[in-house]
């Protein structure tokens, strides 16, 4: 199997589907290959080189072979949707040797949909609700699914079919495959929290809050520190922990965003507020943490901090976005996109944490790797069935 991606930088499309690839090879049933367009990404203020990537490391790791076209996409790079013969040559190899291709996302069917490249199933993996954001990859979508090219699609949540069935994308295409995160390695940790809290200076009984998002338009970024303003202010003790790519001082964007929400008291209340970047020890950070919140204002579908978050103990509070409602229910708090509401949502989670606590417990398998992964397995093999039947016989 041949998976395709647009690139290798930070996002929970890249983490889940990584980890899928991971799992279906470690699984032994199907052998593992990626192929990235491009070798290196400058977005969110940073430059994301493939060979940094936690996911390259994960996959390389576990004897997936990764190789890439060695596009830089950023700032003048060029015309999208335009291929060298070379580039071609080599994505014609990479799936000679595949039966079934995966395209993380829509993006690389631009790439997938030249002409002259072998003729192999394709299942697109789809990880947002908001298709009409996407510029031309929908149309590249839909032409692939004209030429026969797609037989099938995995949405990550029920958000995401709902969203690409009234885009025009036929029903019977769409299957729902909830993400799942490894459950060893997202559950609360006592040692993980004090040890994580004792590095930043924070006491181990204050209250804390993590944002973990990409700087991005769709996270809301400016809401998210504007209600951080305003429950920092409430709580002299609390803090506020921001993890994700574009998070940290090195980046002008928040920089000057931080500034902007919080005014005149940015003096006083920036010192609780930690803007740590990209971080590899997510469930460390979340482990350490009495809520994991999310602002976002469109896009999202299944959010992997929500789910990683709760299964290290801490409440969701999320505004209403994709499947947000579904998987906080019952588990954390909805709320507008409002920041007086926001704040006074983190505080009500962490003051009604203990309660919380049994539901988070028995939801866990919900939410389960093991799951997820088998639910692919059992599609793609359905899909190199379906695509090695003989050709039924011609009626006179």
């Amino acid at each position: 199997m041949l998976s395709v991606y647009e690139g290798f930088f930070s996002g929970g499309a890249r983490i889940v589907h990584s980890d899928v690839v991971t799992g279906l090879q470690e699984g032994g049933l199907h052998r593992q290959r990626v192929l990235s367009v491009h070798g290196e990404v400058h977005r969110e203020a940073t430059r994301q080189r493939m060979e940094d990537d936690a996911c390259y490391r994960a996959l390389t790791a576990a004897g997936v072979d990764v190789t890439t076209l060695g596009r830089s996409f950023g700032p003048g790079s060029g015309a999208a949707g335009t291929f060298t013969g070379s580039e071609l040559a080599d994505t014609a190899r990479a799936m000679a040797g595949a039966d079934v291709v995966l395209s993380l996302k829509e993006q690389p069917l631009a790439l997938l949909n030249q002409a002259g490249l072998p003729r192999r199933p394709v299942i697109v993996c789809l990880h947002r609700s908001d298709p009409e954001h996407q510029g031309a990859a929908l149309d590249e979508l839909k032409a692939a699914i004209a030429d026969g090219t797609v037989v099938a699609c995995v949405c990550c949540a029920e958000s995401t079919r709902v969203a690409y069935q009234e885009a025009g994308i036929p029903e019977s295409l769409l299957h729902v495959i909830p993400n799942g995160v490894d459950l060893l390695r997202f559950c609360p940790g006592p040692a993980r929290r004090i040890v994580l809290r004792g590095a930043l200076g924070i006491p181990p009984t204050a209250p804390v809050v993590v944002f973990a998002a990409r700087y991005d338009a769709m996270k809301d970024v400016p809401l998210f520190l504007r209600a951080a303003r305003v429950w920092l202010a409430r709580e002299p003790h609390g803090h506020v922990l921001m993890c994700g790519a574009g998070m940290s001082a090195a980046n002008p964007g928040l920089v000057a965003d931080v500034s902007a929400a919080f005014g005149a008291d940015l003096t006083r209340l920036a010192p609780r507020l930690h803007p740590l970047g990209v971080r590899r020890d997510m469930e460390v950070v979340y482990a350490a943490s009495d809520v994991v919140a999310l602002t976002s204002a469109w896009g999202e579908a299944a959010p992997l901090c929500l789910i990683e978050g709760m299964m290290c103990g801490a409440v969701p509070v999320s505004t209403d976005v994709g499947d947000t409602a579904d998987i906080v229910e019952g588990h954390g708090i909805l709320t507008p996109p409002d920041a007086e509401s926001i704040a006074l949502a983190w505080t009500g989670a962490i003051a009604g944490r203990d309660a919380f606590g049994p539901a988070l417990a028995r939801g866990r398998e919900r939410f389960s790797r093991t799951r997820m992964i088998a639910a692919y397995a059992a599609l793609i093999t359905r899909v190199h069935a379906e695509a090695t039947l003989p050709p039924l016989p011609e009626t006179l």
